[in-house]
């Protein structure tokens, strides 16, 4: 089993702090509990981290700016109360994250977004985007228009889809407890501290419990699923206390913080499973011997001038089936281009992709990161 050193390293970290946390238990926003996870998170992009940070308080904050003592129950309410909210929150993170010389992004996103292929290649690639340019995204659910309660179902689970989205090598769940009790430490005292265990472990959601704050809508059981869920694409996942003096970079040096949670799968595994087995294909790329090699020995991403046929219709986001000419299965992934511009560029340099569609989305057909040998 792998343990925090082997993650102290991580190029890739999510970072999603909660209501409770980053409004002190709903008082308002919390400046100065803020201004030290963005100068933590700072210190993290220098020594040259990727951060994206996944932030609740939006609801939180607005309800505190209108004056509300308690979390609405209705849909247009918490609406409301994000829309309001939301201004203040993004309005702090970006004068301090410009404090310390970096530029910060706001990223709301909603369920649709990551279960529509062509939505989640298109938010895929604007973090990746962000990343490249030194940007901190900053993401939350569109409470303001999301429907049918809202919902992802909590910030949680959000934090570990765009760590499955970004591939991040770890989540970092910060809350207002230590970490994962064997036991619910409000009703047994003696409750202990699980310090390390694989996500697979048995019994592991029975030791959580509920929100106790009243604020957010996920408690620690929800945490556990959000592991159990960035486990899918090999991250781990650490929760800890969000109010421990420097606590993500303590996290980030390998020290013994909160509960770290195993996953049972490598990242390329993970990947290789979803791609190859939990979608259905939709179309076929014929490939030339060049872009055979270049896939099998340089591990490189697919150029539209090595395809030499497209067979089938499918979508941006769709996952196709790479063959050679002799219709032996080389590849399979996730195509940038539908199938109708796919034969429009097909056999073309990736340079005169704008001047054959009038628009460029990928110099590739299909990214080496969503691609898989097989």
């Amino acid at each position: 089993m792998k343990s925090r050193a082997d993650f102290s390293q991580s190029e890739r970290i999510i970072v999603k702090i909660g209501s409770s946390l980053l409004t002190g238990g709903g008082r308002g926003l919390d400046q100065t509990a803020i201004a030290a996870w963005v100068q933590q998170i700072a210190e993290l992009r220098r020594r040259g981290q990727e951060v994206v940070l996944v932030s609740s308080g939006s609801v939180a904050e607005g309800m505190s700016r209108l004056g509300w003592s308690s979390r609405p129950q209705t849909l247009h309410e918490l609406q409301a109360a994000a829309a309001v909210g939301q201004m203040g929150l993004i309005q702090l993170y970006e004068s301090l994250f410009k404090q310390h010389g970096f530029h910060a992004a706001q990223v709301l996103l909603t369920h649709e977004d990551l279960s529509d292929r062509q939505r989640y290649l298109n938010a895929r690639s604007t973090l990746l985007t962000l990343l490249k340019l030194g940007v901190v995204p900053i993401i939350n659910e569109n409470d303001t228009v999301a429907t049918e309660e809202i919902r992802f179902g909590d910030n949680d689970t959000l934090g570990a889809l765009v760590a499955n989205l970004v591939e991040a090598d770890l989540l970092v769940i910060l809350t207002d407890q230590n970490g994962l009790y064997d036991a619910d430490p409000g009703l047994k005292p003696d409750a202990k501290l699980i310090s390390q265990a694989s996500i697979n472990e048995p019994g592991l959601l029975a030791m959580a419990g509920g929100s106790r704050s009243g604020l957010g809508r996920g408690g620690m059981s929800t945490k556990i699923s959000a592991a159990k869920l960035a486990g899918r694409s090999g991250a781990a996942t650490v929760i800890a206390p969000g109010a421990a003096p420097a606590v993500l970079t303590r996290l980030l040096d390998g020290e013994n913080i909160g509960t770290f949670l195993v996953p049972d799968v490598e990242p390329l595994l993970a990947r290789k499973r979803w791609l190859a087995g939990r979608l259905q294909v939709k179309g076929t790329l014929i490939l030339d011997e060049g872009a055979v090699k270049v896939l099998r020995d340089a591990g490189k991403s697919l150029l539209p001038i090595g395809v030499t046929a497209v067979e089938g219709e499918f979508q941006r986001g769709d996952l196709v089936c790479c063959r050679d000419t002799h219709s032996k299965e080389i590849a399979r992934g996730l195509v940038n281009y539908g199938s109708e511009e796919a034969r429009l560029i097909l056999r073309q340099p990736s340079s005169r992709i704008a001047e054959l569609l009038g628009y460029v989305d990928e110099p590739e057909l299909i990214h080496r990161d969503n691609l898989v040998l097989v």
